[in-house]
């Protein structure tokens, strides 16, 4: 078993896995994330994006291949083991929002935070900062039900920021949000990432995403590819403050090099 480079601090070597109807969603994919690093993760849907972020967070364990975090093999861990690194050094973003419905927004915010053993207090200081920042700090004595779709997905990636990982992964973490909104949110978690030197991958299959980061890696069909073309994603909005894909502009293709 060959251990990892020194300089990098997500290290993956030919994961394969299947789905259970014998559908592979990655085939032999490795890749390293240094220190620090914005890593887009790019392709269409289907390409397996989630599923490589799920084997390198330790939510599944790949079915051949090695992941190493820190030098520590990841692969080899224990469900136990896995969920405490989780807890204690990753954050996840997915791509719709998921919140505790009896909680508010900063209780579901501080939440992380308060099962990692932080006081109340502290933790709900940190929660109301990052609603600030990504402005939802009024809405925070809400319930989700009472908020739209878009700023429960801001909570969701406050809560992700709160608790300081070290690496955070963020599966298409703007879905929810109208174009305006999805780029402020990522200014926002990118300068976050950079000024408190937090490790990010982030799954995307639009072009203008991807080049947010320092670096991307395109996948199709499970593999890694050296060039993909991803379509700009245009949005018609909804009454209920959501976006979804229209028809001529969301087919305009541009192309992605890594």
């Amino acid at each position: 078993m060959e251990a990892p480079p020194d300089n990098d601090v997500l290290w993956a070597r030919a994961l394969h896995f299947q789905h259970h109807d014998g559908t592979p969603a990655l085939s032999g994919v490795s890749l390293g994330v240094r220190e620090g690093e914005i890593l887009a993760v790019s392709g269409p849907r289907g390409s397996g994006k989630t599923t490589l972020l799920r084997c390198l967070s330790g939510m599944i364990r790949p079915q051949e291949g090695e992941v190493w975090f820190n030098s520590v093999p990841v692969h080899t861990m224990g469900p136990l083991s896995r969920e405490r690194l989780r807890r204690d050094r990753f954050g996840w973003i997915d791509p719709a929002p998921v919140l505790v419905p009896e909680l508010n927004a900063w209780e579901n915010t501080a939440l992380p935070l308060m099962l990692r053993g932080t006081g109340r207090r502290r933790a709900k200081t940190a929660a109301l900062e990052w609603l600030e920042r990504l402005d939802v700090g009024d809405r925070a004595r809400r319930r989700p039900h009472e908020l739209r779709q878009s700023e429960r997905q801001r909570v969701c990636i406050a809560r992700a920021l709160a608790v300081g990982p070290s690496v955070l992964f963020a599966d298409e973490p703007t879905a929810p949000l109208h174009r305006a909104d999805r780029a402020q949110v990522l200014r926002t978690l990118t300068t976050a990432a950079r000024s408190h030197g937090i490790t990010v991958v982030l799954a995307t299959h639009d072009a203008r995403t991807a080049a947010l980061a320092d670096r991307a890696v395109a996948l199709l069909d499970g593999r890694r590819v050296k060039t993909v073309h991803l379509p700009p994603v245009a949005e018609t909005t909804t009454a209920a403050g959501t976006a979804g894909p229209s028809g001529t502009e969301g087919r305009a293709a541009c192309s992605l090099s890594v």
